[in-house]
């Protein structure tokens, strides 16, 4: 099954959610209203559709090799990569000064789902190669700059991440790799780094990596990390590519899922020391690589959110194709295709569900993003930028824990052919696996949505979003239509329990840190759900409104809405009552030695 890419639904939410019309008014996008972002999101749809998704399976079955340390893409990668990048795909939401497109990440997030929906593996490259880009135009120098931007948005070069070593998973304190400052104000550097997505590959003629490494007499732990440039290939100072650099693929890994993306196992400087070249100052690098990371665990929760829709696509059309059984309700005398069948619409329902609450509540937040960085007055940029650092920890961890139940529930709709490989299913589900632990695990966006973005602030932005809620409650229990009125008293609870939560964590952050950090990843599930619950209400108030203008789209909405509130946020209680339940122990009960 081809993909198609929901577009009326992403402008819908682009549109009435996120408020497109309010982004095109900040300086620099005021041309980026919704006529330009249907025009780039079906032109996206167009390359992820008709090229990228094409090869979704071709990757799966075949994935990238190493041999003698040279990795070759999947059949078909290196020339869609050469598409992707002189569509100018890379560049959607950075600088036009360095030839990107300078687009709103409101504008890019809907194609970076549709990258995602259509090829996983594939989007892993220009995902990482983001980051690189984040990093470099915040913390490098003019000439860095010049140097590699231009290069890697024209998709002639690719960036990765290098945190990661044998001993140094989470913990970057324990990072060994170490980086010897030359006379000539460059450093040679040593060790190894491990699970480096798109490490090594064909695509392009570079790879620039950014590298954590310690320079002689650093501080111990992380306030003794560098962030340094390592090219594959060193760069000449009219910026031709030169001799190979001292960094090789030593072995690629044997994975679960995304098996088109190669993982490499990276070894810098056995010849001599891997030429690099430090970014900002010394024992600042793991504070220029979160830039890094939070322009990639954002990505990844859209990550989520792109397989969830691909798993939900595949399994309505094998639902409405599937003929099994007669209806429950006695409606036929002979067998009917599944989708009738009440259980199996439950499980679509919820898909659908899931993927849309989680979509609207990535789009709101890249729409706070846009403001944070190009809004008039410090002090609103300062208000957004802590509502969308707030969201990114639950972007990240809900839309990729909530895709794990999206495809298995694609697996289950499916039956037991659901569990071949031939039907294409288990792919999504096994593909979706990685993406609650990579950039940061779901344990570590929920210790940052508790210590960073909760305790820190004493709950203030939260409590900010919650006042937000109410008035879209209240708007709700205006309508005297019963859904919406429906939906009112679910989010209503939902609410209440978010918002008891949030106080539990303040005032036990400290007094019982332990039980306050067992519940640490049901309160980022609770704000995950309660928050796509409102944007799905919020969705729901408009859709209703429009509803005679389109009645198949908008009365979907409304239903998909309704379903949200029944089905899913009931759920909210019971997560409260697993967090704030456990305020008089450590929040588990069983010690280690119990186990």
């Amino acid at each position: 099954m081809s993909y198609a890419a929901p577009i009326k639904d992403m402008l819908f939410v682009m549109e009435e959610l996120a408020d497109i019309a309010k982004i095109a008014e900040l300086p620099g996008f005021e041309e980026a209203g919704i006529d330009t972002a249907q025009a780039v999101l079906e032109e996206s749809a167009k390359l992820c559709g008709q090229v990228l998704a094409p090869l979704n399976v071709e990757g799966d079955r075949n994935p990238s090799t190493w041999k003698d340390g040279v990795v070759t893409a999947s059949p078909g990668f290196k020339e869609a990569f050469r598409q992707f990048a002189d569509g100018g795909w890379q560049g959607v939401q950075h600088p036009v000064e360095y030839d990107g497109q300078g687009l709103p990440k409101l504008i890019a997030t809907p194609c970076i789902e549709m990258l995602n929906a259509s090829n996983l593996s594939f989007a892993l490259c220009p995902l990482l190669t983001d980051g690189a880009i984040e990093a470099l135009l915040t913390a490098g120098s003019h000439e860095q700059k010049q140097r590699y931007v231009p290069k890697l948005l024209s998709g002639e070069w690719t960036g990765t991440m290098n945190l990661t070593e044998p001993q140094a998973g989470s913990d970057l304190a324990l990072v060994r790799t170490r980086a010897e400052p030359q006379s000539d104000g460059t450093y040679r550097l040593f060790g190894t780094k491990i699970f480096i997505t798109w490490g090594e590959h064909d695509m392009a003629e570079n790879i620039v990596h950014l590298v954590l490494a310690r320079t002689p007499n650093a501080p111990e732990g992380v306030k003794g990390i560098s962030l340094f440039i390592v090219p594959k290939f060193l760069i000449d100072e009219n910026g031709a590519l030169g001799e190979r650099n001292d960094v090789h693929c030593v072995s690629i890994e044997h994975k679960l899922g995304i098996k088109a993306s190669p993982t490499a196992v990276l070894q810098f400087g056995d010849h001599g020391g891997a030429l690099g070249y430090l970014i900002g100052e010394e024992n600042r690098g793991l504070e220029y690589m979160f830039i890094m990371m939070n322009a990639a665990r954002f990505a990844v929760g859209m990550q989520g959110v792109a397989v969830a829709d691909r798993a939900y696509q595949k399994a309505v059309a094998y639902a409405k194709e599937r003929v099994q059984s007669r209806p429950v309700d006695g409606s036929a005398k002979q067998a009917v295709t599944i989708i009738h069948h009440p259980d199996v619409r439950r499980m679509l329902a919820t898909m659908r569900a899931l993927t849309e609450g989680a979509r609207a509540l990535a789009y709101v937040a890249a729409a706070h993003s846009d403001i944070a960085h190009h809004g008039v007055s410090e002090e609103e940029r300062a208000k957004h930028l802590a509502i969308y650092e707030y969201l990114v920890p639950i972007v990240k961890g809900w839309s990729t824990e909530m895709s794990l139940e999206v495809t298995s529930l694609g697996v289950q709709v499916h039956g037991g052919m659901g569990f071949i490989e031939e039907t294409g299913a288990a792919q999504y589900y096994r593909d979706a696996r990685i993406l609650p632990i990579y950039e940061g695990t779901t344990a570590i966006q929920a210790n940052d949505l508790v210590g960073r973005k909760t305790l820190r602030d004493g709950g203030a932005v939260a409590q900010g979003l919650l006042h937000e809620i109410d008035t879209t409650i209240e708007a709700l229990k205006g309508h005297d239509v019963q859904p919406l009125r429906t939906i009112a008293t679910q989010l209503e609870a939902g609410r209440h329990a978010l918002a008891r939560v949030v106080a539990f964590v303040v005032e036990h952050g400290k007094r019982n840190p332990n039980a306050v950090f067992a519940g640490s990843v049901p309160y980022l599930e609770l704000a995950g759900l309660v928050l796509s619950g409102w944007q799905m209400a919020r969705a729901a108030l408009i859709a209703q409104d429009k509803r005679d203008a389109d009645p198949a789209f908008y009365g979907a909405k409304v239903a998909t809405a309704a379903f949200f509130a029944t089905h899913l946020l009931p759920h909210a209680m019971a997560l409260e009552t697993s967090i704030v339940g456990a305020q008089d122990g450590d929040g588990i009960g069983l010690t280690a030695e119990q186990f």
